[in-house]
């Protein structure tokens, strides 16, 4: 699916949204630029795979540490890693770098599960990219949800677990 499919969903919806063009950003820390020019809550977005062969998309506030091994325990998965790019872009149609929660737009057969960080599914505006790396799309949390929903994509709105940070002496 298109950006433009995707905006057309948005209005089929009647989901009130805002965009901010910029520059390509691919890590948490490079997009660090564009929080002062637009308010919200920012995400990173994990691909995963379970240890029983379900993908899973996890989209969580942008300093949050995840804990993996537990994550799998809060959501009901088999052992979670990384999944393969290839994996991404056959079946959400995105590349690295352009992770999106809206990517599930692009997943008819439902092989992704949806998860939003319980935080971010209550937040005023959750900014998230537009199918690409070069934009961000921020909206509220319940709408969110309610496009997710509207796709087949309910999402499983869960409290993320974090990693603990070990300060070194």
């Amino acid at each position: 699916m298109s950006e433009e499919q995707l905006r057309q969903a948005f209005a089929d919806l009647g989901l009130a949204w805002s965009a901010l063009e910029h520059a390509a950003v691919f890590t948490v820390e490079e997009s660090e630029q564009i929080h002062a020019s637009m308010p919200g809550a920012h995400t990173k977005n994990l691909f995963l795979k379970d240890a029983g062969g379900q993908f899973w998309l996890v989209t969580v506030d942008q300093a949050r540490r995840v804990d993996l091994k537990a994550l799998a325990g809060v959501i009901g998965a088999k052992k979670l890693s990384f999944a393969k790019a290839e994996d991404m872009e056959r079946l959400l149609g995105i590349t690295p770098g352009a992770v999106t929660p809206l990517a599930a737009i692009n997943d008819g057969a439902g092989a992704v599960r949806v998860v939003i960080d319980a935080e971010l599914a209550v937040a005023a505006q959750v900014n998230v990219h537009p199918l690409r790396n070069t934009a961000t799309v921020g909206l509220p949390g319940p709408d969110l949800l309610r496009a997710l929903d509207a796709w087949g994509h309910a999402a499983i709105v869960a409290a993320i677990p974090e990693r603990a940070v070990v300060d070194n002496p």
